[in-house]
């Protein structure tokens, strides 16, 4: 038996996230788990909010709320959802976490210990009708390389020049609007990145199976211009970890707060502990550090592409940095852009499908099964609803659910509602155990490689088969003449949904939860040998026919919903 880390890149707090962000990180992580847990492998699958920093307090601005009454209370929502999409978090935590308070300052008081922090007086952009400074991103004005308008203070959008905002011409507040900004002088704390690179560089190339997303992400921004540079780890904000070094004050660091992107990768960490704090779990040490035997853990992580240089160059330097035997990550698989509809999913905007909306549409498996055999693995994928609705009633209700419904009504009708006796397989049933046989290696193959839409096909075709066989053999017909070769038929039909069940578990469990039911067992065991398994029902075994597993969705319905969500949300 492995033991599988798995940790989802965890979601920001500032409102409900949408279908994109959903398939780039959560989803993908939660499927892995499954499949994992369903092998027989231990699994810590780990989650949390990502709780700091100036959008956090923006949003609860908006909200007229306390900053930290609004993260409570958006954690909760964002667990709630989770929960109804069926991700199978072992824990989910929060960054605002006492745990990771603590951990935070432990890693900055390592850090400095290390030689790896510096001090640095730099020139920040200060609003006064804000009374704050302003991030980069918060502060808008014209390109001075493009012209545009609405360039950001760390880029332009429209042209992709990186700049500084005082760069900008007529800059202004995002928050307020103001342009009574000016420059002043505030000291920060800086992670010697720069100093690390050779440890990175080799770290990385020693991670040759890696996606090529993902490792060329990580390589672009090590050697590309000025290559790895330094980064600030404290900001001038009140919501955030304070900026200690252990229980320590940090002299000329009073009144400041780590960074969000220093405190949220180790809330991967942190929230370990709070799931043995919360009583779910034990040794969370186990996991983490090598000196308590992590070193026998595979800990596989899950993001969008933007999260790339986070995960692969600052995380991983503050893990080294500290000097400390901490697990590394062994796997990232990186994702690209789900986009939207001809556009753009965009929380900012309220553009596209959000995940507390898909759940008011349709049950969490219809969304899950699309997103997943359609994920944006090698390119950019779109999200369009004609593909949905072609992807649900072909896949889900035609193949899958059109088997289910055959046999096991078939069955009801001739034999009652146990599993028949009938005779020995014969040449076509031999020649679909093979056909499975291979077909489900393949997809284990598919799935350990984290290859999602090749896995998924891989298990429509699984499907297929099993429909094929079904339309080939006939029992409908057969039962006429040999009715004794029409029960040995629909047995072995019977044991397929049980195996379906179990294999499609990991895509779509809610429906795979409802079979197993209906076939009366808890037997859920990987089929390890796909002959035995399909032998798992023994005659007399009872079953009952279960409510439609997939229901086709109409044109109506497939307009209806297009017109709902193509404006924004409001």
């Amino acid at each position: 038996m492995a033991r599988h880390l798995i940790t989802s890149a965890i979601p920001y707090i500032n409102g409900i996230k949408h279908l994109g962000n959903l398939v780039g990180s959560q989803l993908p992580a939660d499927l892995y788990a499954r499949y994992q847990r369903g092998r027989g492998h231990e699994v810590l699958f780990l989650c949390a909010t990502d709780e700091h920093g100036t959008p956090a307090e923006l949003a609860a601005a908006k909200a007229g709320k306390p900053v930290a009454e609004y993260c409570a209370e958006m954690h909760e929502t964002q667990a709630e959802i989770a929960r109804g999409f069926r991700l199978s978090f072992d824990h989910f935590g929060r960054s605002s976490s006492p745990q990771n308070h603590r951990l935070t300052q432990h890693f900055a008081a390592r850090l400095d210990a290390a030689g790896l922090i510096e001090e640095r007086v730099e020139t920040q952009i200060y609003s006064k009708a804000d009374g704050r400074y302003l991030p980069d991103r918060y502060i808008e004005g014209t390109c001075p390389n493009c012209g545009f308008e609405s360039a950001r203070g760390d880029q332009c959008d429209n042209c992709t020049k990186q700049l500084d905002p005082v760069d900008l011409i007529e800059p202004r507040s995002v928050i307020s609007g103001s342009t009574d900004l000016e420059p002043r002088e505030t000291k920060h704390l800086y992670l010697k990145q720069s100093g690390m690179r050779g440890e990175l560089q080799d770290w990385i190339d020693s991670k040759a199976d890696w996606p090529i997303l993902t490792t060329s992400i990580a390589k672009k921004w090590l050697n590309d211009g000025d290559g790895l540079q330094d980064r600030g780890i404290t900001r001038d904000l009140d919501w955030g970890i304070p900026v200690k070094k252990g229980d320590a004050d940090w002299p000329g660091m009073e009144g400041k707060v780590f960074y969000v992107w220093f405190d949220a990768p180790i809330e991967y960490i942190a929230c370990a502990q709070e799931w043995v704090d919360a009583g779910k779990g034990a040794d969370w040490e186990r996991w983490w550090r090598t000196d308590h035997g992590a070193d026998d853990v595979r800990y596989t992580q899950f993001m969008g592409k933007d999260n790339v240089p986070f995960h692969t160059l600052s995380f991983p330097a503050t893990i080294l940095g500290s000097g400390e035997p901490w697990k590394l990550v062994d796997y990232i698989k990186s994702f690209n852009y789900l986009n939207y509809d001809g556009g753009q999913f965009s929380t900012s905007r309220g553009r596209g499908v959000f995940m507390d909306q898909a759940l008011e549409v349709l049950p969490a498996d219809y969304w899950r099964w699309w997103l997943l055999s359609h994920a944006p693995e090698s390119s950019d994928a779109e999200f369009t609803w004609e593909n949905f609705q072609q992807s649900v009633n072909k896949d889900l209700a035609d193949v899958l659910g059109n088997f289910v419904s055959r046999v096991s009504k078939f069955c009801r009708s001739k034999f009652g509602e146990e599993v028949p006796a009938g005779g020995a397989h014969g040449d076509r049933e031999q020649a679909l155990i093979a056909d499975l046989e291979r077909r489900v290696r393949a997809y284990e193959g598919h799935m350990d490689a984290i290859e999602v839409r090749k896995a998924a096909a891989e298990l429509r075709a699984i499907w297929v088969a099993g429909n094929e066989y079904l339309q080939d053999a006939a029992p409908w017909a057969t039962f006429k003449t040999e009715p004794e070769t029409a029960a040995m038929q629909i047995r072995l039909a019977l044991n397929l949904i049980r195996l379906y069940a179990v294999l499609s578990a990991p895509f779509i469990p809610d429906a795979s939860a409802q079979l197993l039911e209906a076939m009366k067992t808890e037997d859920d065991a990987w089929p390890g040998n796909i002959g035995a398994a399909l032998q798992t029902l023994s005659v007399g075994h009872g079953f009952a026919v279960p409510d439609v597993t997939f229901r086709k969705i109409t044109d109506e319905e497939r307009a209806e919903w297009q017109e709902r969500f193509a404006g924004t949300r409001g």
